[in-house]
């Protein structure tokens, strides 16, 4: 498998790294952005708390329902100055709760919204979290079972096209990609190019995520708990979900994803 840990014009650093900029991590959901989300919480300087998704609906906000927003008589821009300035508040009073010096937000569905995001945040870093496809179907069924699974098979690809796209626009710095097989088979290397990407030092706590305090719901650890011995391991990070669906997914739901992703498989190389 042809994997790439950097997008299409992002790279690792580069001259927009701002260890002060926001950092968003999106991705289609069961890639691993959970972990990641995690993971990064660990860092000593960066505050990534639990899923958001405010933003989403602030975007109909200043699109599909600016005709009557409109009337109150400010701009546009008004509007996306005041939804970034309590957004960006809310987030950055929290790190400092914390200990942080950084925010960032883990919400899969603003692989979605990423001109929005941009545009409330120019210099926001972004991480697109990227796992096979057929794998994410899997993690789909056995979570929210197979109608989740079916509909992942048209879902992950156009979070996939849409991220990218968006990240194809920004300048060099400023959009990551992150495999997550990557992650799990060489998770130093991968978390050190992350780092180096977002313009932070390097910290041993991050592979030990796990042990750090996070602001999880509780029933985040007896998932955890459940996954780790269905897999037979006591470790946070193992790679036996990678290539599942060679066992897990049937005969119909390949052929979906062939005919509704196969596009995408090979542009990543899964394929």
């Amino acid at each position: 498998m042809e994997t790439s840990e950097v997008g299409p014009t992002g790279g690792s650093g580069g001259p927009a790294a701002d260890p002060t900029s926001p950092i968003f991590i999106v991705g289609c959901q069961r890639s691993g952005t959970t972990m990641l989300r995690l993971i990064l919480d660990s860092h000593p300087r960066i505050s990534c708390g639990p899923e958001t998704r405010f933003l989403e609906d602030m975007e109909r906000i200043v699109g599909a329902d600016w005709k009557r927003l409109s009337q109150y008589g400010f701009e546009r821009e008004e509007w996306l100055r005041r939804i970034a300035g309590f957004f960006g508040g809310i987030q950055g009073d929290y790190a400092r709760s914390r200990g942080k010096a950084r925010w960032a937000d883990k919400s899969p569905r603003y692989a979605m919204k990423l001109p929005f995001i941009m545009e409330l945040f120019p210099d926001a870093q972004v991480v697109h979290v990227i796992r096979d496809g057929r794998d994410v179907a899997v993690s789909h069924r056995k979570r929210f079972g197979y109608w989740s699974c079916v509909k992942s098979a048209v879902k992950w690809p156009r979070y996939i096209a849409e991220a990218r796209e968006a990240g194809r626009r920004l300048p060099p710095g400023q959009y990551h990609e992150l495999r997550y097989e990557e992650l799990v088979s060489n998770q130093e290397a991968t978390l050190r190019s992350l780092l180096d990407f977002l313009g932070e030092q390097w910290d041993p706590s991050l592979l030990e995520f796990d042990k750090q305090s996070h602001d999880v719901p509780a029933r985040y650890h007896a998932q955890a708990r459940s996954r780790r011995a269905d897999e037979g391991t006591s470790a946070a990070v193992y790679t036996s979900r990678v290539g599942t669906y060679r066992k897990e997914l049937d005969p119909a739901m390949r052929l979906l994803i062939r005919v509704t992703a196969g596009r995408e498989l090979k542009a990543l190389g899964y394929a």
